[in-house]
C-alpha cells in the first residue's frame, strides 16, 4: 500500500507528450479560499517579524521585501501541492532562512566596465561618506566607554532606533528620565569624542 491513494495520484499527475510526469496544481475554489485565508492570517500574524528578520540579515528593504514575498509564494505552492503545515510560524521562518542562504550564495561580481556603464565613477569623491561611516563606528566604540545606564539608552536610541515610549516600556522608567539620560549620555559621548 502506497502513501497516496491511486485515484488521487491519477487525478493530480499527468503525463506530457514527451513522457514526463507533471503535477497538476489545480485547486477547487474552496481549497483556494481556505489557503488564501490561512496565508492572509499568517501574513498578519508573522509578516512584521519576517520582514524584520529578512532586513536584519540582508540590510536592504527591497531585497528583504522580495524574500518575504517569495516565502509566501513558496508556502502557497507547497500548500497547493497538498503539503500539510503543522506550525505555520516555524515553517515560514524555515523557508525564509533558506531563501536568505540562497541569496548569500548567489555569485555577485561586477566588472569595472559594467559599473562604469551604469554610472559609477571611480574617481568621484566619496570621502565624506567614508568619514561619516568611520565616525559612526568610532561613536559605537565610544558608547562602550560610557557608564552602563547611558550605554543602555544610547544603544537603544541610536543603534536600535527605538522611540522614547518603547524605551520606557523596556526599561520601566518614565519618558522624561530616559530623555535626561539620553541628553547626558550624548554630552558625555561628545566629550569622549573630542578627547579622542
Amino acid at each position: 500500500m502506497g502513501i497516496f491513494p491511486l485515484s488521487l495520484l491519477r487525478r493530480n499527475v499527468s503525463v506530457t507528450r514527451h513522457g514526463r510526469t507533471r503535477l497538476n496544481l489545480e485547486m477547487t475554489p474552496r481549497q483556494k479560499k481556505d489557503r488564501q485565508v490561512l496565508l492572509t492570517k499568517a501574513y498578519t500574524d508573522f509578516g512584521v517579524g519576517l520582514h524584520a528578520r529578512a532586513l536584519f540579515k540582508m540590510s536592504g528593504h527591497a531585497i528583504s521585501d522580495d524574500l518575504v514575498q517569495e516565502t509566501f509564494t513558496k508556502t502557497w505552492t507547497y500548500l497547493a501541492r497538498g503539503g500539510k503545515i503543522e506550525l505555520m510560524k516555524s515553517f515560514l521562518y524555515h523557508v525564509l532562512n533558506n531563501l536568505i542562504v540562497d541569496e548569500y550564495r548567489k555569485h555577485k561580481t561586477a566588472s569595472l566596465d559594467v559599473l562604469i556603464e551604469k554610472g559609477f565613477d571611480p574617481g568621484a569623491e566619496h570621502t565624506e561618506h567614508l568619514f561619516d561611516a568611520l565616525d559612526g563606528k568610532s561613536a559605537l566604540l565610544l558608547i562602550q566607554r560610557l557608564p552602563v545606564t547611558y550605554q543602555k539608552v544610547m544603544r537603544m536610541r541610536h543603534v536600535q532606533d527605538l522611540s522614547l515610549a518603547e524605551m520606557a516600556l523596556i526599561t520601566g522608567q518614565s519618558k522624561s528620565t530616559i530623555a535626561v539620560q539620553l541628553h547626558r549620555g550624548l554630552a558625555k559621548l561628545k566629550a569622549l569624542y573630542n578627547v579622542q
